[in-house]
């Protein structure tokens, strides 16, 4: 999958045989076998794999050294008929007089590269100084081992020509821990996925740190970390070994081990080169590390690649693709998610109201999701400054598209709300504007009609003919006016509805202030409905649930008599969880419509919609997205509540004229079956 810029990383635990070099060899073939089955391109096994952590002073029995050479020789020779990727194994390195701990890089049968440990622990259980010297004590850039001349030193980058933006950098155990570890640097080099083999006993504890460590020194690198250490069959005189493997990419762990577990263990996962590269390039400064350390390392890249023997490209994809990845999947996160973005919103509406002096708030409420959420918002916002809940003045504003359903669940939700309302028919309102404007609504001449024989024609128009684009808009904008004319208006829309232009310009578009402006749509739903179970009770819950069940319409096309057919919001852009789903790629990472119809197919919704539609919709949002950026151009202000958001003023400065050629080529290439 290296075209759609995933790379398959594999770290092993196999049981270890103290200086017992040929089991441990046969353990290590045993997982490449598997490995190769699961078509990995990269496999870590742990610190002194070859021989086991725990040989202590056999490491300086000249039977155990030769024995590892022999053998890293022999898995040299073996495992090219075995596996295709690239190996990394531990094992002790004798070197002018001294012995080195070390891992060796081996690829289709060539020893690429020996990286020697830097920092030996010499503290509480630790002694490894008195067996080993430190990489810092060589003095030589290249050695022969096993039959073979390599490269050795802690400054070697391992780069796929196949794939050159796999760059592979290992460090070991100890240096990991250290205030400043070599992959720091390494990833300022180029590195991209980053190894630790390791061997690390199991305290009370320790587990939890070395999953934090991983996970963080992968997000400040933004990078790949593949940490593995060794497990089950080290001696236990003094430690246990429980073999824990984790993979982290950018601060989010991918796949992790279970510990203590007698026959090893084998994890597998996919590490997204692309995204990796993309958010570095997005990340100015990220680069600035490389000024803080100078000299700057004289890092030697060693190419290799796979040629013939390249991994399929067609795999399935070996990492979960949320469906939803604005909304956490754990409950407990969600709830966490929920609660915090809800201050934010409150918070930042707050310190706008007090610096202006806390004008009456305006809004106007449909019934639907967006208005809800920012009504509870003004409502917690008040409360917050101490002043009563009628200083939010709340509209009902119905029209021509209005039901019985979201207009009874506006009311009823201020009236247990406590905030201040009123009601307006905007229907005559909007009937007299067309009438100036000369307008013919679906077709129906209404210049001498009374608004009576307006009504009456209008629920004769078929349903397939209710289009008319004049006529929404004439409501929305009517809508605007009214609140406008009334005080300090909040905003309601939110980020999918900006993304896909949803919104009728200087109608719901504009407002004074948007606590929503950042929120996706998937994301209110969950949020309204976190208000609902976490915040009230009775009637005001049992409307807020009603409202998250209420299907999303604009409600601006005329509505059947009895109400069985509304306009559905969904029906004519599609749907949102995709649109957010392409919204989220696109904006967050960059990625073009290839790699996010790639990553749709493999999504958790994909089973529910077939590929046709998938690309359909996705054509969809590219055009609206590309066709809308001037609507984005002049936002009204509004906080920021995750990594994505359109203001024009932070994170997404598009011009609104920016061509669409280029992503619709990408897309027109695609062939879904």
């Amino acid at each position: 999958m290296w075209n759609y810029g995933f790379v398959r990383v594999a770290a092993a635990v196999p049981r270890v045989y103290v200086a017992d070099c040929q089991a441990n060899l046969n353990q290590i073939l045993q997982w490449l076998a598997h490995a190769q089955q699961a078509q990995a391109d990269l496999v870590v096994f742990p610190e002194l794999a070859i021989t086991g952590y725990t040989c202590a002073d056999l490491f300086h029995t000249q039977s155990l050294l030769t024995n590892a050479e022999q053998t890293i020789a022999d898995l040299a020779h073996r495992s090219a008929q075995i596996f295709t990727g690239l190996i990394l194994v531990g094992a002790p390195v004798p070197v002018q007089g001294a012995v080195y701990n070390c891992v060796l890089v081996l690829c289709q049968g060539k020893i690429l590269g020996c990286v020697p440990k830097t920092y030996l622990p010499t503290y509480k259980e630790f002694y490894e100084a008195r067996w080993f010297a430190s990489a810092r004590q060589a003095s030589v850039e290249e050695i022969r081992y096993a039959g073979q001349v390599t490269p050795m030193g802690t400054n070697l980058i391992f780069r796929c020509q196949d794939f050159p933006s796999w760059q592979t950098f290992v460090e070991v155990c100890e240096d990991f821990w250290v205030p400043v570890p070599p992959s720091s640097l390494a990833a300022l080099a180029g590195a991209t996925v980053l190894v630790n083999a390791s061997a690390s006993n199991e305290v009370i504890g320790k587990a939890d740190w070395r999953r934090q460590l991983v996970l963080s020194q992968s997000g400040r690198c933004i990078a790949g970390y593949i940490y593995v250490s060794c497990g089950p069959g080290e001696s236990s005189t003094d430690l246990v070994y429980g073999g824990h493997a984790l993979v982290a990419e950018n601060g989010h762990l991918l796949v992790e081990s279970e510990r203590f577990q007698p026959a090893g263990c084998l994890v597998i996962t996919d590490l997204d080169i692309e995204r990796l590269i993309l958010e570095r390039q997005r990340t100015t400064s990220f680069g600035f590390g490389n000024l803080v350390f100078s000299p700057p390392c004289r890092w030697r890249v060693i190419d290799f690649r796979f040629g013939a023997q390249c991994p399929g490209q067609q795999r399935r994809l070996l990492r979960q693709v949320d469906g939803q990845p604005f909304v956490p999947r754990d409950t407990s996160r969600l709830a966490e998610r929920c609660r915090e973005i809800f201050s934010i919103q409150v918070t930042g509406l707050a310190q706008r109201l007090e610096n202006i002096g806390n004008p009456p708030l305006v809004i106007g409420v449909s019934g639907g999701l967006d208005s809800t959420l920012a009504l509870l918002v003004c409502c917690r916002t008040v409360d917050r400054l101490q002043l009563p809940r009628t200083h939010v003045h709340a509209f009902t504003l119905p029209g021509f598209g209005t039901t019985q359903r979201t207009l009874q669940n506006a009311q009823a939700l201020m009236r247990e709300l406590g905030v201040r309302s009123t009601c307006i028919d905007i229907r005559r309102l909007c009937f007299k504007e067309l009438q100036a404007l000369g307008h013919r609504p679906f077709g129906i001449d209404i210049g001498n009609k009374t608004f009576e024989q307006f009504l009456e024609e209008l629920r004769r128009v078929p349903r397939e003919c209710r289009q008319d684009l004049v006529f929404e808009n004439v409501q929305a904008r009517m809508r605007m006016n009214l609140l406008m004319n009334a005080g300090f208006v909040v905003g309601t829309g939110d980020l999918s509805e900006l993304a896909l232009g949803w919104c009728t310009y200087g109608g719901d578009h504009m407002s004074m202030y948007n606590p929503n402006v950042s929120i996706p749509k998937t994301l209110v739903r969950f949020l309204v409905e976190w208000v609902a179970q976490n915040e009230f009770s009775g009637i005001a819950r049992q409307i807020l649930l009603d409202i998250v069940a209420t299907t999303i319409s604009p409600e601006l096309l005329p509505v059947s008599d009895d109400e069985s057919w509304v306009q559905a919001t969904e029906e004519t852009i599609g749907p949102y969880e995709l649109h957010d789903f392409f919204l989220y790629y696109f904006l967050r990472f960059g990625f073009g419509p290839r790699k996010i119809y790639f990553l749709a197919r493999h999504a958790e919704f994909s089973r529910k919609y077939t590929e046709q539609e998938l690309h359909h919709w996705l054509g969809v949002f590219l055009r609206r997205f590309f066709a809308n950026q001037y609507k984005r151009s002049c936002l009204p202000d509004g906080p920021k509540v995750g990594t994505v958001s359109l203001s024009p003023r932070g994170d997404w400065r598009m011009p609104s004229d920016a061509q669409l050629s280029a992503w619709l080529v990408e897309w027109q290439a695609l062939t879904p079956n």
